[in-house]
C-alpha cells in the first residue's frame, strides 16, 4: 500500500512527540497503516485541502476553528495525548458531526496515585525531614524521631474527585484498611459505594480526614474552591496532598495554613510552572514539594501510543473508540486546566 492509499493522520502532539508516546515498534505500525503528516499545532489551517479533506485522525490537541473543521470532512476522531481537554476547539460542532474527542490521560492515573501515596507516607512518617536531619547530624533516634508520626493504616482518608486518578488511588489505599470518604459532585452516590468508598460532602471530607487527597480536575465551577475556610475546617495536623492542578486551591491560603502549623501539605503542582526561584513555598516548613513529575514516566507515555493505535483500529472498522476516554458533551466545555509545557 502506498502512502497515497493510506488514511491520513495529522500529527500535532506538542508538547509530546511521536517518539515519546510510541515505542519504535508501535511507531512502525503507525506508519505502516497510515500516512502521517507532521504539523505545527498552530498552523493546521495552513495544510492544503488535499490533506485536510482526507485527514481521518488528529493525534494531538491543536487549536481548531470551525472553518478549519469545515474543511475536514473525513475527520473521525481527535486523540488528545496531552490529557487536558483545553477549550480551544468548537466541541459543539465536533459532537454535532459525530467526531469523537478522546484523551489518553488515564495512563497517568496509576503513576500519579503511587507518588501521591508516597507523599502521604512521607508526611505521616517524616521521611524526608528525618533524612535531612541525619545528613546534618541532627537525627533523633527511636521514639524521639516519631513524636509527630502517624499511621495511614486504619486512618480516616478523604478524596476530592473520583475520576481515573481517584479510583487508582483508592485501589492503592485498599491495603491500608483505611476508611475512605469521597466528595465528587459529578458522580452519583451509588457509583461511589460500588467502588467501596463512602460518599460524603466536602465539609465532611475536610473535617473528618487525617489525610486529604485532592485529585479533582479544574472546571469553570471549582477554580480556587479550596481556600482559607476549607483549610481551617481540617483537623489539626492533618495532611493535604494536591495531585491534580493548583488552580483548584487558593495557594496562598494553603501556604498560610501550613505556615501557622495547622496542617501539613504536599503538592506535585503549582500556580506557575516552573516555579520562581524566590517563591515562598520553596522554604516553607511542613510543605513537601514535587516538580510536577508524578505522571511523567516513560512507561506511561508509551502506553499512549498503544491506546491510540487500538482505538484507530476500532474506528477503521466502524466501531467506537474504547481504549481512550471519550469527552462528554455536557462537561468538556467546563474544563479549565492549563496545558502543560514540559513533559
Amino acid at each position: 500500500m502506498t502512502d497515497s492509499d493510506k488514511p491520513i493522520v495529522i500529527s500535532a502532539p506538542a508538547p509530546r512527540t511521536l517518539d515519546l508516546i510510541f515505542t519504535p515498534q508501535a511507531r512502525a505500525r503507525l506508519h505502516a497503516a497510515y500516512a502521517v503528516v507532521e504539523a505545527d499545532p498552530g498552523r493546521i489551517a495552513d495544510l492544503g485541502d488535499d490533506i485536510l479533506s482526507k485527514a481521518r485522525y488528529i493525534v494531538g490537541q491543536p487549536p481548531l476553528s470551525e472553518g478549519t473543521l469545515g474543511r475536514m470532512q473525513s475527520l473521525r476522531c481527535i486523540l488528545n495525548v496531552e490529557s487536558n481537554l483545553v477549550n480551544n476547539m468548537p466541541y459543539d460542532v465536533l459532537f454535532a458531526r459525530g467526531i469523537h474527542v478522546v484523551t489518553t490521560g488515564q495512563v497517568f492515573a496509576e503513576p500519579v496515585a503511587e507518588l501521591g501515596l508516597a507523599l502521604a507516607l512521607d508526611l505521616a512518617r517524616g521521611v524526608t525531614e528525618a533524612d535531612l536531619a541525619f545528613r546534618d547530624g541532627r537525627e533523633l533516634w527511636g521514639g524521639e524521631g516519631n513524636l509527630t508520626a502517624r499511621l495511614i493504616s486504619g486512618s480516616e482518608i478523604g478524596i476530592v474527585g473520583f475520576g481515573d486518578l481517584g479510583r487508582a488511588l483508592n485501589r492503592l489505599l485498599a491495603g491500608f484498611r483505611a476508611h475512605v470518604r469521597v466528595f465528587d459532585p459529578w458522580l452519583p452516590p451509588s457509583m461511589l459505594r460500588e467502588a467501596g468508598v463512602e460518599p460524603a460532602s466536602l465539609e465532611t471530607v475536610l473535617s473528618e480526614s487525617d489525610h486529604v487527597f485532592v485529585v479533582a480536575s479544574v472546571t469553570s465551577e471549582n477554580r480556587g474552591f479550596l481556600g482559607a475556610d476549607a483549610f481551617a475546617r481540617m483537623r489539626l495536623g492533618a495532611s493535604f496532598i494536591l495531585l491534580s492542578r493548583a488552580d483548584v486551591v487558593d495557594f496562598d491560603a494553603l501556604m498560610a495554613a501550613v505556615g501557622r502549623g495547622h496542617i501539613l501539605a504536599a503538592s506535585d503542582v503549582f500556580p506557575d510552572e516552573p516555579l520562581a526561584p524566590d517563591h515562598p513555598v520553596r522554604r516553607l516548613k511542613g510543605f513537601l514539594r514535587s516538580a510536577h513529575r508524578a505522571g511523567a514516566l516513560d512507561q506511561a507515555f508509551r502506553k499512549m501510543g498503544d491506546m491510540v493505535l487500538e482505538d484507530m483500529d476500532l474506528m477503521d472498522r466502524g466501531l467506537p473508540p474504547l481504549r481512550c476516554k471519550r469527552a462528554e458533551r455536557e462537561t468538556v466545555a467546563r474544563m479549565r486546566s492549563r496545558p502543560v509545557n514540559v513533559n
